[in-house]
């Protein structure tokens, strides 16, 4: 027996055919593509205008350490004579390099410790003249910076602390904290309160929940604050300038400026190129290692809420 229209028709017991498979809808067309890549053309010449703008002056340098010049230690061929002279400058590059270290790794400890117990207690304690506070150290930030070096020269002297890298470390982390300590706060804010809370429910202190729970979800904001200290204490100019006396104590930056010829006091460009070479490149490293979790950093508290 058979049953079924007389279109289409079928056996008992057998499955009616397939309807024909619709062919899909195009997902783009070349008219969305090309104004797409018309929308965002402007955006890559900008960028890319941009990015040649800064760079190429480092290039430019890095070119300009190796080749011949007139007045160097490299006058033919290319080569690394000028990274040789700088070298052999004075007390020596790497005594330099010691120095700048030292001064960088301190500031960037103590901007951090003190940065993330301020921030910490602005973001999660309420107490009187808490804001009043929080503006005051933010007024630092208005005050010129070199108007305090003189002060802050006299001050270090009384303590015992002048001519000394460790005093040059303080000094950088006074000009620090303001920005990092407000990073920071943000940074905490943008944790919401219900984690420590839990922890301390569950047993935590305020010391262990920030160290346990806390510490963990800002870490982004301490890179980006720790990378801000290290970059500003790595190339400081100034302070060295006027806090260091001693030229064995001398920071990168400092030790540059004063590579000079010995004759008629011509400066020797080849080796100072070579010095700003030495002096970009482990920030230019760590940058490059740290700009995920920079970025992170800066959008934490635009991101909160």
């Amino acid at each position: 027996m058979r049953t079924g229209s007389p279109s289409t028709p079928t056996t008992v017991g057998e499955r009616p055919p397939a309807p024909p498979a619709v062919p899909a809808a195009p997902t783009g067309s070349a008219g969305a593509t090309i104004a797409g890549v018309a929308l965002r053309t402007p955006y890559w010449v900008l960028t890319g205008a941009l990015a040649v703008i800064f760079l190429f002056p480092l290039g430019w340098t890095a070119v300009a350490s190796i080749a011949p010049q007139a007045g160097t230690n490299q006058t033919h061929g290319w080569g690394f004579g000028n990274y040789e002279t700088l070298t052999h400058y004075q007390a020596g590059i790497w005594r330099y390099l010691a120095n700048s270290a030292f001064v960088s790794g301190l500031t960037v400890a103590l901007t951090l410790l003190i940065s993330l117990l301020g921030g910490y207690a602005f973001a999660r304690f309420r107490f009187p003249g808490k804001n009043v506070l929080f503006l005051v150290t933010l007024a630092i930030l208005m005050v010129p910076y070199a108007t305090l070096l003189i002060p802050l020269y006299v001050l270090l002297n009384e303590v015992g602390l002048q001519n000394s890298l460790v005093g040059v470390a303080l000094v950088l982390t006074v000009f620090q904290l303001p920005f990092s300590t407000f990073l920071m706060r943000i940074s905490f804010e943008a944790v919401p309160r219900e984690l420590d809370e839990a922890a301390m429910v569950d047993g935590c202190s305020s010391f262990g929940a920030l160290w346990r729970v806390l510490v963990p979800a800002v870490k982004p904001g301490m890179i980006t604050v720790g990378l801000f200290a290290f970059l500003a204490a790595w190339n400081d100019f100034m302070a060295p300038l006027i806090l260091i006396n001693d030229s064995e104590r001398m920071t990168l930056p400092l030790a540059v400026s004063n590579l000079r010829g010995q004759v008629q006091g011509v400066v020797d460009y080849g080796a100072t190129e070579a010095g700003v070479v030495v002096l970009a490149l482990p920030c230019m490293v760590l940058f490059l290692l740290l700009q995920r979790h920079y970025v992170r950093g800066f959008m934490s508290g635009a991101l909160k809420g």
